[in-house]
């Protein structure tokens, strides 16, 4: 096996090894060559990596190689981490965004009221995905905290304005508003 192709295999070991890395020892006898050759062939590529100005490095902690992230590019890892995912959302959560679209602003316990359950984790999951947003408080005891819709909310659903979410008339008797909301979406889709 050529040098080169030794240097791949390694970086393939590394990123299989994830976090737990891996020693030199495991890549001497996956290469099948000496220890003392495996790790001049590991501080190759840590220079390579240098050399090419490269978004990860090797490092070895506890006698054990693994990839690590460059510390200078930290503040782009942050606003990864504090970016909204694009994960998608549970169908509690779903419930909850279309009662907040249509009846807001709305207060989390008129929501729990309507669904029946509580929403807590719902609307912790649509205010992480920006979806909603605290619109100002309610005068009285506790001053609790109404709920609406976001541009996000516009954005990821197609929509121009709130006026273009399907109408609750006598077609809707007997649907809520989940099933009208998402029935529109179904249509917007096809």
């Amino acid at each position: 096996m050529e040098r080169q192709e030794q240097k791949a295999v390694i970086e393939g070991l590394l990123f299989v090894a994830g976090d737990e890395g891996i020693y030199p020892e495991q890549i001497a006898k996956v290469l099948e060559v000496e220890v003392k050759a495996a790790i001049k062939l590991v501080e190759e590529l840590q220079e390579e990596y240098d050399q090419l100005q490269r978004g990860l490095q090797i490092v070895q902690f506890a006698k054990v190689y693994r990839f690590a992230t460059k510390k200078e590019h930290a503040l782009y890892y942050q606003k990864l981490m504090d970016a909204p995912t694009t994960a998608s959302l549970s169908q509690a959560a779903l419930e909850t965004l279309a009662i907040i679209a249509y009846r807001q602003p709305i207060t989390r316990t008129e929501i729990e009221e309507i669904r029946g359950v509580k929403t807590d984790r719902a609307l912790q999951t649509l205010v992480s995905h920006l979806l909603i947003k605290e619109v100002g408080r309610v005068e009285g005891p506790g001053r609790p905290i109404l709920y609406g819709t976001t541009k996000e909310f516009l954005d990821t659903f197609a929509l121009q304005t709130l006026d273009e979410l399907p109408a609750l008339s006598e077609e809707g008797e007997g649907m809520n508003e989940a099933d009208l909301f998402f029935g529109s979406l179904q249509e917007i889709s096809k």
